[in-house]
């Protein structure tokens, strides 16, 4: 990657954008590259709007704005195209990915017109599949991953594993689940 790769994660408080956005960055800085991820808070309650970023680069990142023109967007709630303007300062050149059953044909009407890709991942399916409860995030980030090519699956999947047998060391019947909502994911964005 020749540039930062930067990314806005939109969702609602408690599906996990924020949780996803900073485990991307672990992910990224574990196999060597520079990165940063940061959540942009309005009112902290659950169910409100929230958004969170990443940028992530084979180079020393020396930016530390906001980041207004992303390269790529993450709906982790598609009830959020009705009230956020998810496609603002969006780069044509990268994409958008909608957690959505819906065809991309049904989605790109409520994109403002925005010209570039537009991907669709089923989340819920995913995650009530192989979690039995609706956690968006997991399938979200191996899609992102997936669409972006910032790493290869391999080293993500490896990266993922290690991530979660830490985070879920006293819970490890979970991250097998984990895990196969990740490859599924990236099976499954189109």
């Amino acid at each position: 990657m020749s540039k930062a790769i930067e990314i806005r994660w939109h969702g609602r408080g408690g599906q996990g954008a924020k949780t996803a956005a900073l485990l991307l960055a672990d992910v990224a800085f574990n196999t060597g590259m520079y990165v940063q991820g940061f959540p942009e808070y309005g009112p902290e309650r659950m169910g409100a709007p929230i958004t969170a970023y990443n940028r992530i680069s084979e180079k020393e990142i020396r930016n530390h704005s906001n980041i207004y023109n992303p390269d790529y967007v993450v709906v982790v709630d598609e009830t959020l195209l009705h009230s956020v303007d998810v496609t603002a300062g969006l780069n044509k050149d990268g994409g958008i990915i909608v957690n959505t059953p819906k065809p991309k044909e049904e989605i790109i009407p409520l994109l403002k017109g925005y010209e570039g890709a537009v991907y669709t991942i089923d989340a819920r399916t995913i995650s009530m599949e192989t979690l039995g409860k609706y956690f968006p995030n997991s399938p979200m980030l191996a899609a992102i991953v997936k669409v972006s090519g910032i790493m290869s699956k391999q080293d993500f999947l490896e990266q993922m594993r290690g991530s979660y047998e830490h985070k879920f060391a006293k819970k490890p019947e979970v991250i097998d689940g984990n895990m196969r909502a990740l490859e599924r994911a990236f099976e499954e964005v189109q």
